[in-house]
């Protein structure tokens, strides 16, 4: 009778799945385009590498080779033995970022890479100018030029997509400059398709139930927090999930409101120096002076190196050196299996979610054990570094960021 009663709930089990399954929409023509585009390894010089070499699903649509997170956490180049200087940033939830822009509290807000250099205001979109980045980085996908890139494409087999989506004459090379930009808007049409953005994390269902209820999340404090029980999460992610907003300040940058419709996005897309010490398994401090002048003594300057070389923004770098991008915590720890290792913050320095709520919660306390900072200018010492956090609270957090991850 119990064998009975387990296989009639494993099949309703596999319908409801497949009902939901049945529910997901079809990639558009250019969703589909984007991500022949996001996977063709052969657009790198050599062959061999492409956008999901360093953003796809098994890190969380980060960093998926968990050999190299443990190790370098920045990836290498096509062209060996050449390396980028920061570890890949999760390409989900990236569509969401505005342009860059300065706002009422004069924070830079926007842009896309961590430090902001994909602004948006060349073609009014920042995630596609960030895709027409690694093509042409030496220390990336390493193609010689925009003709060469929309060449390999136009030799590729869904070359006749391409043309279906943006034209017959849209692969030329007499216009390379324009085929290429059609190629970075293509992929950034898949990188905010449901693919990468569907909204259906254990978080996100709890979300939804808690609206419904008319409960708003970013309220929930130690006094209401039982209010937030029975919606989806456990007692103890619950109590993650008030300390993320009140005790452990993740909520600052890591916002729990939301512009739109959708659950939040667990980013306000400004940017801060956290103290960050350097990575010393970095390969880039090792790096051919062709492509790190400074060698071992660089030190990465993030926003503010960006905005020293843009004569709109100059003025400003001196107050943003050392900055980097507030990532997203969706899928912060999605991973293809519990031993699989992923990096995190700008140099990949830590490899577990507990190393990092640790070093926000006692980077000032301990600072034997933490190091230095890369950079000490502008490190933000209101937010973090003395949190006064106990071990089952920042465990308790950690639990809630578990919630995060999509299925």
């Amino acid at each position: 009778m119990k064998r009975s009663l387990v296989l009639a709930m494993l099949c309703i089990s596999l319908i409801a799945a497949l009902a939901a399954c049945s529910k997901k929409q079809p990639l558009s023509p250019i969703e589909t385009l984007g991500k022949r585009l996001f996977f063709d390894a052969n657009l790198s010089q050599p062959t061999g590498q492409s956008c999901a070499t360093c953003h796809a699903r098994p890190g969380g649509w980060a960093g998926p080779d968990s050999e190299i997170n443990r190790t370098t956490a920045v990836y290498p180049g096509a062209q060996t033995p050449r390396f980028g200087n920061r570890k890949p940033p999760t390409a989900s939830y990236a569509g969401f970022s505005p342009k860059l822009h300065i706002n009422k509290e004069g924070d830079f807000v926007g842009g896309m890479f961590w430090d902001g250099r994909a602004h948006g205001h060349d073609l009014g979109d920042p995630l596609a100018e960030q895709a027409m980045g690694p093509f042409l980085n030496p220390l990336e996908q390493n193609l010689p030029d925009k003709k060469e890139t929309v060449r390999r494409v136009a030799a590729a087999d869904y070359a006749a997509l391409f043309r279906e989506v943006w034209g017959p004459d849209s692969l030329s090379e007499r216009d390379a400059d324009a085929a290429y930009v059609k190629i970075a808007k293509s992929i950034a049409a898949y990188e905010r398709s449901h693919e990468l953005n569907p909204f259906n994390s254990r978080f996100d269902d709890f979300w939804r139930k808690a609206v419904a209820a008319r409960r708003a999340v970013d309220k929930i404090d130690e006094k209401n927090m039982a209010a937030y029980t029975g919606l989806g999460l456990s007692d103890r992610e619950v109590r993650g999930l008030m300390l993320f907003n009140k005790k452990g300040k993740c909520a600052e940058c890591h916002v729990l409101t939301t512009p739109g419709a959708h659950p939040p996005l667990l980013t306000d897309f400004t940017y801060d120096n956290l103290g960050t010490p350097r990575n010393p398994r970095n390969p880039f401090y090792t790096q051919e002076r062709q492509w790190n002048p400074d060698g071992t003594k660089w030190a990465d300057p993030g926003l503010g190196g960006f905005l020293k070389g843009d004569p709109r923004f100059a003025r400003h770098a001196a107050a943003n050196m050392g900055k980097h991008k507030v990532p997203t915590l969706r899928n912060v720890d999605l991973r293809e299996s519990a031993s699989f290792v992923k990096a995190y913050l700008h140099n990949g320095v830590f490899t577990s979610l507990k190393e990092v709520v640790d070093f926000y919660n006692t980077r000032d306390r301990d600072k034997k054990r933490w190091g230095p900072p890369e950079v000490s200018a502008n490190v933000n010492t209101e937010e973090l570094g003395d949190l006064k956090l106990t071990d089952d609270e920042v465990g308790a957090i950690v639990d809630f960021m578990k919630t995060l991850s999509d299925r």
